[in-house]
């Protein structure tokens, strides 16, 4: 995990520092980079991608109501499993029309693009982070005595069998949110204002799910926004800094999954105030524009001439 200090030493230093780091690391240069050197997957339309996505996914809401399955993890409606395929299922579409089957070969192949993470020492927080969060959570409901109702809980062997739905589903959302529309978005708006427009529709796509579980009241369902800005700004942060590893996020989704379905008293929502915080922690120190600059905060002494105030 490199953490680098910025500071200026002449124009022709920092323009050799600004030729190498892009060299370096060309996926943060092109966050930033002009229209004429921009990628394919970076001129490609986020809209057309959330309306397709939209469409698709219509008809499994209305599906849920005929199809129930009880004792499901988070008591979902069966359905959710062909559901998290839908933004693979959209991306997939509007890249072969695009960019024909090889665009498609090409975005299959970001699903094990783990040779994009050069620094392995990434692999802690993409790995961590959903476990040291829930932990953190745990006890701050323990220590402030809030509680929520339980979802169902299934014996240890009934939920090791669901390991490998938990990594399908996060490829299906991921292929999508990650392999496909989170670098126009960044490329727009930025990677803090990338990811959180990103948010919205992702979460939206879980809420007809959280209504039918029946185990979130109005003020959990806003925690539940909440949590999902801070989710995707903290995995717009794993993404920029693993060389745009959409492996990597499907790896951080999966785990974040198994820890709050394995946990029955700490919904996911509930992880909202502490994902807000790192959320704006890793802005503060690694950059709204890029979220994959790392400089430390420094204090700005007062121009010449200027008292400081007592």
């Amino acid at each position: 995990m490199t953490f680098r200090l910025t500071g200026t030493n002449g124009g022709s230093s920092a323009a050799a520092s600004t030729k190498s780091s892009s060299s370096a690391h060309p996926e943060r240069a092109a966050i930033s980079a002009p229209e004429h050197q921009t990628s394919p997957a970076q001129r490609r339309s986020p809209l057309a991608f959330f309306a397709l996505t939209v469409a698709l996914f219509a008809p499994f809401p209305v599906l849920a109501t005929f199809v129930h399955v009880p004792g499901l993890l988070k008591n979902a409606p069966v359905t959710d499993f062909f559901a998290a395929f839908v933004p693979a299922a959209a991306a997939l579409i509007l890249v072969y029309r695009a960019e024909g089957a090889a665009g498609v070969r090409r975005l299959l192949h970001r699903v094990v693009d783990y040779g994009r993470i050069a620094d392995k020492l990434w692999y802690l927080p993409v790995v961590l982070l959903p476990v040291v969060s829930l932990g953190a959570s745990c006890t701050l409901m323990v220590a402030t005595g809030w509680q929520f109702h339980r979802q169902a809980e299934l014996p240890a062997t009934t939920m090791l069998l669901f390991v490998p739905v938990f990594l399908a589903a996060a490829v299906g959302e991921e292929l999508g949110w990650s392999g496909y529309v989170i670098e126009p978005l960044q490329h727009r708006f930025g990677a803090l204002g990338g990811n959180l427009v990103l948010a919205v529709p992702w979460y939206g796509l879980h809420l007809p799910s959280i209504l039918y579980s029946g185990l979130y009241g109005p003020t959990l369902i806003v925690l539940g926004l909440v949590g999902a800005l801070g989710f995707r700004v903290l995995w717009g942060w794993l993404f920029n800094n693993t060389g745009h590893s959409v492996f990597a996020i499907i790896v951080v989704h999966a785990v974040t999954n198994m820890c709050t379905a394995y946990v029955p008293g700490v919904p996911t929502a509930a992880n909202a105030p502490l994902l807000v915080a790192l959320a704006v922690l890793v802005t503060l120190l690694w950059g709204p524009r890029t979220l994959s600059r790392f400089r430390l905060p420094v204090a700005v002494d007062p121009p010449v001439g200027c008292s400081r105030s007592r």
